[in-house]
């Protein structure tokens, strides 16, 4: 029983390591009313293969609290969040060389800074690595740029990588190669779904359908992301956004049923079931979120020819990128501040040989996004191959 505020929680909070063999494991830290032992065992189960078709040195975790954050105040989640820190420490679940935490649903860059503040206060004496005892902090309490779009930018890197492959081309009968032109139809628009349909729309694509949890919203030429996601940012819904050409506000997730050429679920679990698997009109799905598709769904799927990207492999982003951060954390140094103006010195001297005398003020060393951006691209692209 925790105490918060002037209420009595009575929860439940878990923490789950599926596989040791190499450590630490690593798995989000999930806040939800319906979280219970055998979805966070499923869940760092899943963490072991994903990191392992992203070739990421972890074992599979899993942990988290039942409770809904929204019901609290940021006082209240705090300290729920601290609690259940100083659980973990007093039952060796957490550290940089034993386990590290990540975000999930429910929690963000504030929950896991508190995590990485009360760990610290615990164990800082004695671990010099403590900042490694969770990823996706503020970058300035020790996390790292490019960590909030990760997943997302993830999921466009397969998607770029496999409509640029031949036979996955084949398989899914598309006569073009890559993004531009082609339509996208986004279940949820939170960080994974926003930042995908970012991406996407830098590369050419079509963002046609956009699905939240009270709404969604169609239209055949597709939106303007940021405009979308300003509108649902002061609004918290997408009811009443005039671009829209179509609007579903009974059962918003009809529209997933929209003809387009790739679909990315980025939502919830089991949102792609048996009963809508058969209306489903596109050529594949990249999952973007946890287990979109039921088994049923993906048998159906298959047997219509229509392929299914696994979220093993389409949103393994966010883990990759935390293990970046995780790495500046014990190497105590921001990726690329050792070579930076090595590198910048060397394209100056070159440019110098070469006869230029007036050095473009544009040339620069990597700066930690960079290269945390190239680095996410070669293992996506590495992963999907």
């Amino acid at each position: 029983m925790l105490q918060v505020s002037e209420r009595l929680f009575l929860t439940v909070v878990f923490r789950a390591q599926h596989s040791t063999h190499v450590l630490p494991t690593k798995g989000g830290t999930r806040y939800s009313e319906h979280i219970d032992l055998q979805e966070v065992e499923a869940l760092a189960s899943l963490m072991t293969f994903k990191l392992a078709i992203a070739d990421v040195p972890f074992g599979g975790g899993k942990g988290g609290v039942k409770v809904d954050p929204r019901k609290l105040s940021k006082g209240e989640l705090e300290r729920v969040t601290r609690r259940y820190t100083m659980e973990l420490i007093k039952k060796g679940f957490i550290g940089a060389a034993v386990d590290c935490l990540g975000p999930d649903m429910g929690t963000d860059e504030q929950v896991m800074t508190w995590i990485k503040d009360t760990y610290q206060q615990v164990r800082g004496e004695q671990d010099i690595n403590a900042e490694g005892c969770c990823t996706g902090k503020y970058i300035r309490q020790g996390g790292i740029a490019g960590r909030t779009e990760s997943t997302g930018l993830g999921v466009y890197y397969a998607i770029k990588e496999c409509l640029n492959t031949d036979s996955f081309l084949q398989k899914v009968k598309d006569g073009s190669k890559g993004i531009a032109g082609k339509r996208f139809n986004i279940q949820g628009f939170g960080n994974v779904g926003y930042w995908a349909a970012k991406f996407i729309e830098q590369d050419g694509g079509k963002i046609t359908c956009i699905v939240e949890r009270d709404c969604a919203i169609y239209k055949a030429d597709g939106f303007d992301v940021e405009h979308a996601k300003a509108y649902l940012r002061e609004n918290k819904s997408f009811m009443g956004y005039e671009e829209a050409e179509e609007m579903e506000m009974t059962n918003p997730l009809k529209f997933i049923e929209k003809e387009c050429d790739y679909l990315v679920p980025a939502a919830t679990e089991k949102s792609i079931h048996r009963m809508n698997a058969p209306n489903i009109k596109c050529k594949a799905i990249f999952e973007g979120a946890n287990g979109p598709t039921t088994a049923a769904a993906e048998e159906i799927l298959l047997q219509r020819g229509i392929v299914c990207a696994p979220d093993l492999l389409v949103n393994g982003g966010g883990v990759t990128c935390s293990y970046f951060e995780w790495l500046k954390n014990i190497d105590h140094v921001s990726p690329g501040k050792m070579t930076k103006k090595f590198d910048e010195n060397s394209q100056m001297k070159l440019l110098h040989l070469m006869g230029y005398t007036e050095m473009d003020e544009s040339i620069k060393g990597a700066e930690e996004i960079d290269i945390v951006y190239s680095a996410l691209d070669e293992t996506m692209t590495s992963a999907v191959r």
